[in-house]
């Protein structure tokens, strides 16, 4: 009977490659999407980087399903990475509520200072103690409000109209202190609601503006920039810990490349997604004080601190970035 010498067995191991470790990858924006195009990069490094040893597979369009069950998905670890928002992200780790406070950003600069700096890197301890790890910070645009009725050049503008925004508190009150009504409401049945008239109007950036259609629709676009919140490409908890740490430090380089990559994109999409509404008939404008909308938000400031006094601090030294 044949038998292999402990060597020669050690030398056959030596010779086998590792099996591959699939990451599945979740993303909730199509294919040539800015953030899914910067995923397939990351993955490609990362399988080039560890030489096979892990393989991120990325599955967009949310074919893993909604965010919220994505990101719970992550935490039990059926789920490798994942690009999410953090606007949802606030029922599970309460401190990134802040990051949707309005205007807590002056711009888009601003909020790639404090997330790549020791600000970001707070957000990520949060985040660590709910099972998810952040490598590194991607742009979802500054959000603005449009509608179909008329320009928004002050706060009064806004008196009585009907505003979709995302299911969080917050926005609600955004909207309400400003004096319009706001209506929580599905994304996908805004299209819709605005043709019928049952929103006058929503907030978003450019490219989803454009993509939705929804410029179709709403014929006044009003530049606020009122919400720039932050994307992060994150890990399961779970897999990471059961990553070497020469392999962790080479997702986490691959992570860093790809969000600048996305930002570079992301700034070529709204460029374009801007000059195409405007083509088809879309009336941009600035508001004429934006600090008439920031000072609206003294309210919903106060609120927030007083059920959150923990966060009061953060809130300072974001605001303190330069």
């Amino acid at each position: 009977m044949f038998r292999m010498t402990t060597s020669a067995l050690a030398l056959a191991l030596l010779a086998t490659p590792a099996m591959a470790e699939t990451w599945r990858t979740w993303a909730i924006h199509p294919e040539g999407y800015p953030n899914v195009t910067a995923l397939e990069s990351f993955a490609e490094d990362v399988a080039t980087a560890t030489e096979g040893r892990i393989e991120p597979q990325v599955y967009p369009g949310g074919v893993l399903g909604a965010q919220p069950d994505a990101i719970e998905q992550l935490r039990a670890g059926a789920i490798a990475v994942g690009n999410f928002n953090m606007g949802p992200m606030g029922e599970i780790v309460p401190a990134t509520n802040v990051l949707s406070l309005p205007f807590i950003f002056r711009d888009v600069d601003h909020m790639h200072a404090a997330m790549d700096g020791e600000i970001g890197q707070r957000f990520s301890d949060a985040l660590s103690e709910a099972g998810i790890v952040a490598l590194s910070w991607m742009d979802s645009g500054s959000r603005s409000f449009y509608n179909t009725k008329k320009p928004i050049m002050t706060p009064a503008d806004m008196d009585g109209l009907k505003f979709r925004v995302m299911s969080n508190d917050l926005y609600v009150q955004m909207v309400d202190s400003l004096g319009g009504n706001a209506t929580p409401m599905a994304y996908g049945e805004v299209y819709q609601s605005l043709k019928t008239g049952v929103i006058d109007g929503a907030e978003n950036n450019y490219p989803s503006f454009e993509s939705s259609n929804h410029y179709e629709v709403a014929k006044y676009y009003s530049i606020t920039n009122h919400l720039i919140i932050p994307e992060c490409i994150c890990v399961a908890k779970s897999v990471w810990d059961d990553t070497s740490p020469e392999d962790q430090e080479l997702v986490r380089e691959a992570a860093i490349a790809a969000a600048e990559e996305q930002r570079q994109l992301w700034a070529e999409r709204s460029d374009a997604s801007r000059a195409q509404v405007s083509e088809a008939g879309v009336e941009i404008n600035e508001v004429e004080d934006p600090m008439a909308f920031q000072t609206a938000m003294e309210p919903v400031y106060a609120k927030f601190i007083e059920a959150n006094p923990d966060l009061e601090q953060l809130i300072r030294d974001i605001q303190a970035v330069e």
